[in-house]
């Protein structure tokens, strides 16, 4: 057996020390971090719809995210919250919500509904009037039965709150619509509410405020995911001129918002 000289021996250790410490630095466990996002981003995405969702909030994430397909494999299912495969329109169901009876609602044909849902990588949720319905006790289950198999959680407006009645935001930071802040906050007493933020980051789970800020949302998680070149590049085919800064919210002053 060959045995080392005492100066061989330190310069073997040495040798080993000096590659331990290269591939245990910041920068280093930062290249290997983005090594695997890059080996496998999230391919398998849904989109939540119930009667009355706002329009912007579905179709404003899905357009950055349909341009984004482009250049990666991605599914889209777009998931009823009913029981059927009828279409789901904007429309809100109380008269109240309608005082002037127009009709000028869209409609959207769902791929799936909550019973059939194929499991997803990330999960989208937008807010709207029908946040508001009182029947909303299966959509919450789903939420909350499906969030544990999700890379990421998205929610857009009151969406949130529909999140924050099933639990996952408990001890958690998130923000929502500012011109239905109180009503919103309400419906989740142990959530980190944000008062002044376009959007927050909690873990997995990103919140964003109201309608618009569903666009600045997934392109900060676009940027995240898949590189500031590529979010980039989406938002100037879009013409879009992005906040790029969470904490960006005028609106929080225009309508008086205070964390609670």
């Amino acid at each position: 057996m060959a045995v080392l000289s005492h100066s061989s021996l330190s310069a073997l250790l040495a040798a080993i020390l000096s590659f331990v410490l290269l591939f245990s630095s910041p920068v280093a466990m930062a290249e290997s971090n983005r090594e695997v996002q890059t080996i496998a981003p999230p391919k398998h995405y849904g989109m939540l719809l119930f009667q009355a969702f706002e329009t912007l909030d579905v179709f404003g994430p899905l357009d950055a995210l349909q341009i984004l397909s482009r250049n990666h494999t991605m599914n889209l299912s777009l998931i009823s919250s009913s029981n059927t495969l009828d279409p789901v329109t904007t429309r809100p169901r109380a008269p109240g919500m309608n005082p002037r009876n127009s009709s000028f609602s869209q409609s959207v044909l769902p791929t799936h509904t909550i019973k059939d849902a194929p499991d997803l990588d990330v999960l989208i949720i937008p807010g709207g009037l029908g946040t508001r319905a009182p029947d909303l006790n299966a959509m919450i289950d789903y939420i909350r039965t499906t969030y544990p198999k999700l890379q990421y959680l998205i929610t857009v407006c009151t969406g949130t709150g529909l999140v924050a009645q099933a639990g996952i935001l408990n001890g958690r930071r998130a923000t929502t619509n500012k011109s239905s802040w109180a009503s919103t906050v309400a419906l989740g007493p142990k959530v980190k509410w944000q008062g002044h933020a376009r959007w927050t980051v909690d873990g997995n789970i990103w919140t964003s405020s109201g309608i618009s800020a569903g666009i600045d949302v997934t392109f900060a998680f676009i940027q995240h995911v898949y590189g500031d070149d590529e979010a980039t590049d989406i938002a100037n085919l879009m013409e879009y001129e992005r906040h790029q800064d969470p904490k960006w919210d005028p609106f929080a002053g225009i309508f008086n918002v205070t964390p609670p």
